[in-house]
């Protein structure tokens, strides 16, 4: 075996010189097949990337369509009244809403009233809705001068029975309803001194009233509306100061609300009771009001036989103050109670009950004068 042999047999070394010399058609060959090899991967790479990118496409709408929000179409149709509670969140709110098939989503509310920039400016309250709205336009319904509300005025010296007529005629509820809620007074929460009535402290003035709310409900709002007035005005302590209670105040308020005909006489009737209440001797009130409440009457003359009547509210009988208002005083006759003007008046006529002229007198002497007056005025029509 020749060298040649055994070098085929072991390998051979690697000396270059003694390796067998390649051909040029060889080499072209080896060039064909790295070419082949390089662009097998090359187009294996083209293809994946090709199918990652249809991939991709398909999965970005797929990802587009997941995050977009659900949400209806158009103002919707229908009918539902929907409820926003003291405290409720805006998310609380869309949740209802989705609920009760105002809207699609919450999320569609939510983004809407964010985009709209209300999500601080939703107030309790009903509001009617549509249902399947699409939620910038239940935005646009929560408005809060879109609740469902009416106002309900009632003016100041009415009498509860008065009172409650009035709130029946203007809320559309039963009057029994009221009747039933103004007997109920550990409801009505009303002031301690109040002695258990609610006559005097069903606060005149005008409230916005709900749908949802009951007659109980609006008489509570009115004594809390009473309280409000009693704590600005400093009822307890300013009538202590004057050697009242809250409550013989307040009865001094009705009075004065019940005979006053207009606001600048209200100090000067507040004085006149005052002063006939410290009389030296002493003096009834003698107040015609209080004997037309105690016959459940109205008038601004009582009659002799009228002021026999024997009820503790018949101020010609029995001194001092009623047992408790007559009506239900307002701010002024309030104000007039605890400051009452300056003067020494311990009479006072309507003498033109038309143009509502009142005068007043510090003797009895120029009392039947003004009452001469009166009569005259009367004569005359």
């Amino acid at each position: 075996m020749n060298d040649l042999d055994m070098d085929f047999l072991v390998g051979g070394d690697d000396d270059p010189s003694r390796r067998p010399r390649r051909t040029g058609r060889g080499r072209r060959r080896r060039r064909r097949r790295n070419r082949g090899g390089f662009l097998a991967p090359m187009l294996a790479v083209i293809i994946l990337v090709g199918g990652l990118g249809a991939g991709g496409y398909y999965g970005y709408l797929w990802v587009r369509d997941a995050m977009t929000v659900e949400d209806y179409k158009g103002p919707g149709s229908g009918e539902v009244v929907v409820e926003i509670k003291e405290g409720e969140s805006a998310s609380q709110i869309a949740q209802t809403l989705r609920e009760k098939d105002v809207v699609k989503s919450s999320e569609a509310f939510t983004d809407a009233i964010t985009d709209a920039g209300k999500s601080s400016s939703l107030q309790p309250g009903e509001y009617r809705m549509r249902k399947r709205m699409a939620a910038a336009e239940a935005v646009k319904l929560l408005d809060p001068n879109h609740r469902l509300r009416e106002r309900v005025t009632i003016k100041e010296g009415l009498r509860l029975t008065a009172v409650l007529e009035e709130l029946a005629k203007q809320t559309g509820k039963p009057l029994k309803e009221f009747q039933q809620a103004a007997k109920n007074v550990k409801g009505l929460d009303l002031p301690s001194y109040a002695k258990g009535k609610p006559e005097g402290y069903i606060f005149p003035a005008t409230y916005e009233v709900t749908p949802k709310m009951t007659a109980s409900d609006i008489l509570t709002a009115m004594v809390d509306r009473f309280k409000e007035t009693a704590e600005k005005e400093n009822l307890v302590r300013e009538a202590k100061a004057l050697g009242y209670t809250p409550h013989q105040i307040v009865t001094i308020a009705s009075i004065v609300q019940a005979e006053a005909g207009n606001l600048d006489d209200m100090a000067k009737m507040s004085r006149v009771i005052y002063n006939r209440l410290h009389s030296n001797p002493p003096m009834n009130l003698g107040m015609d009001s209080t004997v037309m409440y105690a016959l459940g009457k109205y008038g601004i003359e009582a009659s002799h036989a009228e002021t026999e009547t024997a009820s503790p509210y018949n101020t010609y009988k029995h001194p001092g103050l009623p047992p408790g208002p007559i009506s239900n005083p307002g701010d002024d006759a309030i104000q007039a109670a605890l400051n009452p003007a300056k003067g020494d008046w311990k009479f006072f006529v309507t003498v033109d009950p038309k143009r509502r002229i009142t005068k007043f007198a510090t003797n009895e002497t120029d009392f039947f004068k003004l009452k001469a007056e009166y009569e005259r005025n009367k004569a005359g029509g």
